[in-house]
């Protein structure tokens, strides 16, 4: 399994490739004061970003929406079997038709689009998880709070 640092930046490129970052070549033509200022109007976007995802998990448990990994993953053997597709094809039919706008998918993309504000902002979310982790086993139960 990859490294969560080595996972960040992989999403990272592959949202740059994607047109995710094309703002941020700007920033570093202007000046200081606009710099900070349009890099904390990104930031923003970002966490709405990842905020619209969480909603979307949300609205996809309130329709009982859940991913059929197992039926997708029998489907993509049966076509790589059938040569419908070859195997390091992805059958996007069957994942538009099995896993996507499921709980299971909106989380992962909330898990990507934190990763990628990580990789944008340089962050070793590596440590920062595992040192959240030591200091979470150290605090009372459910933090000392009803809920």
């Amino acid at each position: 399994m990859e490294k969560i640092n080595e996972l960040r930046d992989k999403i990272h490129e592959n949202a740059k490739e994607k047109g995710f970052h094309r703002l941020e070549d700007v920033i570093y033509r202007l000046g200081v004061d606009e710099r900070t200022e349009v890099r904390s109007a990104l930031f923003a976007q970002k966490i709405a970003l990842i905020h619209s995802e969480v909603s979307e998990a949300l609205e996809a448990d309130r329709k009982c929406n859940y991913a059929k990994l197992k039926d997708f993953k029998l489907c993509q053997s049966i076509n790589q079997a059938n040569h419908t597709i070859r195997n390091d094809d992805f059958d996007i039919v069957s994942f538009e038709n099995m896993i996507h706008n499921s709980v299971e998918d909106e989380l992962a993309d909330v898990i990507i689009r934190v990763l990628d504000l990580c990789g944008w902002l340089n962050i070793d979310i590596e440590s920062h998880i595992e040192l959240k982790m030591k200091y979470n086993q150290l605090r009372r139960y459910r933090h000392g709070k009803k809920y």
